[in-house]
């Protein structure tokens, strides 16, 4: 096999290979993406996620928060994120635009049975994610499903950009059905 991707099916196949392995293997580039959501003043904000789900067939992506979370606010404003990944060991970027739909309650009470309860903690905290607090560490954990939120990114356009020999960097579409087109590196 050549160091890169040599038609734009394999391309696509590859992006979402990476991905996948992001959500199986821990150690994966593609576990914790950069997540950028539009903040109160429009000023774009971005943190690190671990990305729980992904599903080429569907063409979405899905990472959990607190419903509480300054994060799950911005989306509920605004739906459109885009989703960064930098994989060193492919020589990969993706660059993903997205549409969130945040889900909670019964929608997503399966995954939380499935959450380890080490990771529980992360939901419910007292007080809510982001609100300030006197010292780093006048917060308390807390288990709450009610604060278990899901954000299936619904991907709208991913732009992959391979470095190798020669770089290559292409440009797929859900209104185009995925069929994508090359793209000056």
């Amino acid at each position: 096999m050549s160091d890169h991707p040599e038609t734009l099916p394999a391309f696509h196949a590859l992006a979402w290979t990476r991905l996948v392995r992001g959500v199986a293997d821990r150690h994966a580039a593609a576990r914790h993406p950069t997540l950028a959501t539009a903040g109160p003043d429009g000023a774009p904000e971005l943190r690190t996620v671990v990305l729980r789900a992904a599903d080429p067939q569907a063409g979405t992506l899905e990472i959990h928060t607190d419903l509480r979370s300054p994060k799950a606010a911005q989306i509920a404003a605004d739906p459109r994120v885009a989703l960064h990944v930098w994989d060193d060991r492919a020589r990969l970027q993706i660059r993903i635009a997205a549409n969130v739909v945040i889900l909670t309650g019964e929608e997503v009470a399966s995954q939380w049975g499935r959450v380890p309860a080490a990771s529980r903690i992360s939901y419910g905290s007292d007080p809510a994610p982001g609100q300030p607090i006197p010292a780093a560490l006048d917060y308390r954990p807390g288990t709450d499903p009610a604060a278990f939120a899901v954000l299936r990114l619904g991907i709208a356009r991913m732009d992959l950009l391979h470095l190798g020999t020669s770089h290559r960097r292409a440009v797929f579409a859900r209104a185009d059905d995925w069929t994508g087109h090359w793209l000056a590196p």
